[in-house]
């Protein structure tokens, strides 16, 4: 994984080497191994490259990188993990590499041979790149299909910015830092803003699965390239006339052979590899399947709390790093640890992600890297493809047995006035909150489920903001034209996020089951914004490169096929993924109970570090701005400090958006250090 970053000049005006270069320069951690630039002879279009050496460490394998005439230049990040099956094929058409096995130079040529749309149908890995072709005076610019890779652009009035991170954008003098306030409205709700919209007013992140060219006069052309959608996977004749338990097999045979073929080709490195280890499923057969090929022991890494052991799993990633031999390597943190590194984790998410996760991620990949590590694979993906959260459960009876006869059943009307009793309680009684909200989506024909992960419903907003501050503005016509950015974003009501997605899912794909059309929710927004954007910024703050094998587009193309009842069978979590896991971890690692991965924020909230977090709110620029009711979010802390109510996630997500706006905005320093 590397940084790259980019200018293309559609109007008045060069570019400048010393802000292209100032630009690379703010992500060296993303490549501390050298950095490059190459300006067009017009000065018109410039790209830029820091280097995370992991495919092809010699000198001739840097980026930026062009073809033998130089009328195609590029700048990537990512790994392509089939780049050795599409080599030959090129060399075959006629094309001449100078690299041994870069698989950067693999995606110039296959650019030139196929165009853009056939080489990202060919292409298997984790990416975002720009590529200038000066033949055709256009810029290309792609995220691969899940979102591993994050890739943002700001359209302005004469050129186009990108680059990995948004830091790089700004450093350059004619980009304005503003706060986007209806992506902040959204952010309360999801934890992170939806793509394409980001914090920063004007500055846009691709979404998952899309491609943007950018043409000559400044026109952008914008596309869906691949959808986490079903009928991709199985072809319907493969398992037409089988029996439940060859229905069975054949599932969990094509859960293993995927998941295998994953994980060998993300071991593809020319650097030390790891992974990290909870001892959950996830992450043990992420061990197991590593340590089939490799003869060396499997590098694993852990980190556990030393104040609150009720969340550690090390014994459980002790056992199972004891049974597959691997040479382990353990962290312990604590309040004061966590203290420490919100400065660095405020500056290297760029804009606030809410997960209290990126704590503990952050030790753990400071050891990994620490250790010698630069490449590392992690779990994420497994419980939104193969329905592994409680939460996941817990919504599927909600709507067997409440949602489904509410609706079924009840007169419209009794349902509003079910709803407006039930608001009217919670205003009251706020822990009565989610059961209201529930009800106002039922009455008004709204989706049950948003997201696993969902911070402020709207009923929790209402005491939160002032609606006279929520100015909505005129979308930006450049990004709305190409439908990458529906206008319903730009109004107060975060379901208009949701709706954009399943909308358009249900009338493409219909009569899909309500966990398939839960899990399509979650591959648009929370895995690619939030699960796998923490992933990325933290770990790339230390300079480690994480892949995700349960992410490989072709298992989750399989995974899409299964229907909710082979998932959950027989009210069985992570039903198909368990059978496939047997014979390779142990059974008892299967099937215990679920814990997942966190952090004691609750309990530090509690402490001395909640009255810091509730005064550096109070203090903010953004709330002395007058966008919340100060008196709201006192007793939000007083509730939660007393034990009322827990406050934890609203808090967490409020500290978050202010020091980002104090950071980035402001330019002032947190001071949480």
């Amino acid at each position: 994984m590397c940084g790259i970053t980019g200018v293309f000049v559609h109007g008045e005006g060069r570019i400048d080497q010393t802000d292209l270069t100032a630009m690379r320069d703010t992500m060296v951690h993303r490549g501390p191994d050298g950095g490059a630039n190459w300006i067009s002879p017009d000065g018109k279009t410039g790209l830029a490259h820091r280097r995370l050496s992991i495919i092809d460490l010699s000198a001739v394998a840097s980026q930026p990188m062009s073809n033998e005439d130089g009328s195609v230049w590029i700048t990537f990040n990512g790994e392509i993990y089939n780049h050795t099956e599409l080599r030959p094929d090129l060399i075959r058409r006629g094309h001449l590499f100078r690299t041994d096995h870069s698989d950067t130079e693999v995606l110039v040529h296959g650019y030139e041979e196929w165009g853009l749309d056939g080489l990202l149908e060919r292409i298997a890995g984790d990416f975002a790149f720009g590529i200038w072709d000066a033949r055709r005076r256009i810029l290309s610019l792609a995220r691969d299909r899940i979102g591993v890779k994050p890739l943002y652009f700001s359209p302005q009035a004469n050129a186009l910015f990108f680059g990995s991170e948004i830091k790089a954008i700004i450093k350059h003098h004619g980009v304005e830092r503003d706060i986007d306030v209806m992506a902040m409205y959204h952010y309360l709700t999801f934890m992170s803003a939806p793509a394409p919209l980001t914090l920063f007013r004007g500055i846009y992140k691709l979404p998952a699965g899309y491609r943007l060219q950018v043409h000559n006069d400044g026109h952008l052309e914008a596309r869906r390239y691949w959808d986490a959608v079903p009928g991709q996977g199985i072809p319907a004749s493969e398992t037409r006339g089988l029996s439940d338990a060859a229905l069975e097999d054949f599932y969990v045979q094509g859960i293993r052979k995927r998941l295998r073929a994953s994980v060998k080709c993300r071991m593809m490195s020319d650097v030390p590899f790891g992974v990290f280890l909870s001892g959950g499923i996830d992450s043990s057969l992420n061990v197991a399947l590593m340590s089939e090929y490799t003869s060396s022991p499997v590098e694993t890494f852990t980190v556990g709390f030393r104040d609150h052991v009720h969340l550690n799993e090390l014994d459980e990633a002790g056992l199972m790093a004891k049974r597959f031999n691997t040479n382990h390597h353990e962290v312990l943190i604590g309040e004061g640890e966590m203290f420490g590194c919100l400065d660095d984790l405020i500056f290297h998410q760029d804009e606030p992600i809410a997960d209290w996760v990126c704590v503990p991620l952050y030790f753990v990949s400071k050891l990994t890297r620490d250790a010698g590590i630069t490449v590392v694979q992690v779990g994420e993906g497994s419980d939104e493809q193969f329905c592994g959260y409680q939460k996941y459960m817990d919504y599927l009876r909600l709507y067997r047995d409440y949602w489904r006869p509410f609706r079924r059943y009840l007169p419209k009307f009794a349902q509003r006035g079910l709803a407006a009793a039930a608001g009217s309680i919670a205003a009251i009684r706020p822990g009565f909150s989610f059961n209201a909200d529930i009800l106002d989506r039922a009455a008004r024909n709204r989706e049950m489920f948003w997201t696993g992960a969902v911070v402020y419903w709207d009923i929790l907003k209402r005491p939160l903001l002032r609606p006279e501050c929520l100015q909505s503005y005129i979308p930006p016509k450049t990004v709305c034209d190409e439908q990458m950015l529906p206008a319903s974003y730009f109004q107060p009501d975060s379901y208009n996020v949701v709706r954009s997605f399943l909308e358009q899912f249900d009338a493409d794909y219909p009569g899909n089951d309500v966990l398939s059309r839960m899990v399509y929710n979650e591959f648009k927004h929370r895995l690619p914004e939030l699960l796998l954007m923490r992933v990325d910024k933290v770990t790339m703050s230390e300079s480690l490169e994480a892949r995700v094998p349960f992410l490989d587009h072709r298992l989750v193309e399989f995974s899409m096929d299964i229907p909710m009842g082979w998932k959950t069978r027989g009210g069985v979590a992570k039903y198909l993924l368990k059978k496939a896991a047997e014979g390779i971890i142990p059974n008892e690692t299967i099937y215990r109970v679920k814990r997942g991965f966190g952090a004691p924020m609750s309990n530090w909230l509690k402490s001395g570090f909640g009255k810091f977090v509730q005064k550096s709110i109070l203090t903010s620029g953004l709330v002395e701005q007058g966008y919340f009711h100060t008196d709201h979010i006192n007793r939000l802390f007083a509730d939660h400090r007393n034990g009322r109510r827990e406050n934890a996630a609203q808090l967490w997500v409020l500290f978050n958006l202010t020091a980002w706006y104090s950071y980035w905005i402001q330019g002032k320093e947190v001071g949480v250090a």
